[in-house]
């Protein structure tokens, strides 16, 4: 997308890049080349090698250490972001995580219950703790926005532990979408079809997802980068007024098709 103006005056947080593969770079990337003010978190030095290039390349405001898992790293990353900005116009949390060895064959058999809450506090809890802390910082209202996939709806080969959570992510959108819409906080959620990412690579199977992704969706095409930034600029932006509570397929098509088959006979 051409450099624009349409998050000109925008100030917002970026969580959960990795590399510049990252979906959320991917978006963050947009967001800044349509004029807004980003900060990044990250999550110990060897991410912050990696985030922090990408980060200066888009002249970031602040670059913080943030854990969702630690109260104590959220309240100073906060009160960071606060020091910065003073307020947020939009927040993007791209953050989700479950053990490698359950993400592959039965669901059933290999959840643990360490493992199982881990994941939920990891890619559950911290979009609720996250939308808490930066509503307070939203008096003007804002937009919220967090990833997910299919596999919240569908049951998905080795997707197992990761596909509960984002259920359950899912449902926490539109939960939290009600609790603050009075606020004038939009929050919704962006299912993005299965793309090249460190995600991607720790899922046993994975690159086989791409292409049945591919050959199963309506467009027969990988998903975008593009498409999926695209729409988080849409729903950050003040064109996705009005917009809340909604987890948005960007995925070709693949969400929505039935039985794959010729499509000439």
């Amino acid at each position: 997308m051409p450099k624009g103006e349409l998050m000109k005056g925008k100030k917002g947080l970026i969580m959960g890049v990795a590399n510049a593969n990252s979906i959320a770079w991917g978006i963050a990337s947009q967001l800044a080349a349509q004029g807004a003010e980003l900060a990044f978190t990250y999550l110990g030095e060897g991410l912050e090698r990696r985030v922090r290039p990408l980060a200066e390349s888009v002249d970031a405001k602040l670059i913080v250490q943030a854990d969702v898992t630690d109260d104590a790293s959220m309240d100073a990353a906060f009160a960071e972001i606060e020091k910065t900005f003073g307020t947020l116009d939009f927040v993007v949390h791209s953050v989700a995580f479950a053990n490698k060895n359950e993400l592959q064959g039965s669901f059933v058999d290999n959840t643990t219950r360490d493992s199982f809450l881990l994941a939920m506090n990891i890619s559950v809890f911290s979009f609720v703790d996250v939308s808490r802390r930066a509503s307070k910082l939203m008096p003007n209202g804002g937009s919220i926005v967090t990833m997910t996939y299919l596999g919240a709806e569908r049951a998905i080969p080795n997707y197992n532990t990761m596909g509960v959570a984002k259920a359950g992510l899912e449902a926490a959108t539109r939960y939290v979408a009600r609790d603050l819409g009075p606020k004038g906080i939009r929050v919704n959620a962006i299912s993005a079809g299965a793309m090249r990412t460190l995600s991607l690579a720790g899922i046993s199977g994975g690159r086989g997802m791409l292409a049945q992704g591919r050959a199963m969706s309506a467009m027969k095409e990988d998903t975008s980068m593009e498409g999926v930034a695209g729409c988080a600029l849409w729903l950050c932006s003040d064109l996705g007024l009005s917009t809340t509570g909604e987890v948005v397929h960007v995925d070709a098509g693949f969400h929505m098709m039935g039985l794959a088959g010729d499509e000439e006979g």
